[in-house]
C-alpha cells in the first residue's frame, strides 16, 4: 500500500462547534475597529481565518488596506477568546459521528500519518482539537492552517513538507488524501494532486458535493471500516 498522509478539515468534518466560533469572530472584530459587525452574512465554510475576518471588516466598509492592517488584532483576539470558550465548545458543539473511532485506526495504522488542513489558524486548531479529546491521534505539529496562508488552495504543500522535515515521512501528492464537507476543500486536493473524500455533515449539502468529481462523497464518517479501507487504498 505504501505510506499515507490524511488531511482532516475541522469544522464540519470532525466537529461542530455551534455557534460560538462565529460570536468570538465578532467580537474581534468589535475590539478590533470599535463597532460590531452585526449580522455580517459571510458565510465561514471553506475559509481561513483570516479570510473570514477581511472579508467581515469589508462588509463593514474597511477596504483591504486598512482591513490587512486590523488582521494582527483582530486573530489575536479570535485567539484568545477560543481559548476561553472551551467549555462553551464542549456544551454548545459536538464531535461528528464515528470521528474518533476512525482517527483512533488511523492511528494505529504504522503506514498512516494524520493531521489537519484546516481554515483556523494553528493556535485555533489545537484549541478545539483539545477541547473534544481528537488532539490525542493527530499531529498538529504537520498541519497546515489558515496562519500558514489565507489561501487555502496554498496548504497541501505545507503539510507535505513538514511531515518530510519534521517526521521523515515523505508522501507523492497521490497518496495524500484531504478530508472536508466543502467544495474548498476538493478545491485545495486538485490544487496538490491531492485525492479527496467529502463528507455531507458541514456547510454543503450532501447533493451539492455529489457531482463536483471527488474520490468519494460520503453522508457521514460513521462506517469507519469502509473510510479506512479508503483513506488506506
Amino acid at each position: 500500500m505504501g505510506r499515507r498522509l490524511v488531511l482532516w478539515d475541522i469544522d464540519g468534518t470532525l466537529v461542530r462547534a455551534g455557534q460560538v466560533a462565529a460570536d468570538i469572530f465578532a467580537r474581534a472584530v468589535e475590539h478590533a475597529v470599535g463597532r460590531h459587525p452585526g449580522e455580517h452574512g459571510v458565510s465561514m465554510g471553506g475559509k481561513t481565518d483570516p479570510q473570514i475576518a477581511l472579508e467581515i471588516l469589508a462588509g463593514m466598509g474597511i477596504d483591504a488596506g486598512q482591513g490587512d492592517g486590523h488582521l494582527p488584532l483582530v486573530i489575536g483576539r479570535l485567539e484568545a477568546e477560543l481559548a476561553g470558550a472551551v467549555d462553551l465548545m464542549r456544551e454548545r458543539g459536538r464531535v461528528l459521528p464515528g470521528v474518533p473511532q476512525l482517527l483512533a485506526a488511523l492511528h494505529a495504522d504504522g503506514d498512516v500519518i494524520q493531521s489537519v488542513l484546516t481554515g483556523n489558524t494553528a493556535a485555533n486548531a489545537a484549541t478545539k482539537m483539545a477541547a473534544f479529546g481528537l488532539d490525542t491521534w493527530l499531529d498538529l505539529e504537520i498541519g497546515a492552517y489558515g496562519s500558514d496562508s489565507r489561501d487555502r488552495l496554498k496548504l497541501v504543500p505545507v503539510a507535505v513538507r513538514r511531515a518530510a522535515e519534521l517526521r521523515g515521512w515523505s508522501v507523492a501528492p497521490p497518496h495524500v488524501w484531504v478530508v472536508g464537507d466543502t467544495p474548498h476543500d476538493l478545491a485545495c486536493a486538485r490544487a496538490a494532486g491531492a485525492r479527496c473524500l467529502l463528507v455531507g455533515t458541514g456547510f454543503t449539502p450532501i447533493d451539492g458535493l455529489r457531482g463536483l468529481g471527488a474520490e468519494a462523497v460520503l453522508d457521514d464518517l460513521s462506517d469507519v471500516k469502509a473510510v479506512v479501507d479508503l483513506l488506506r487504498s
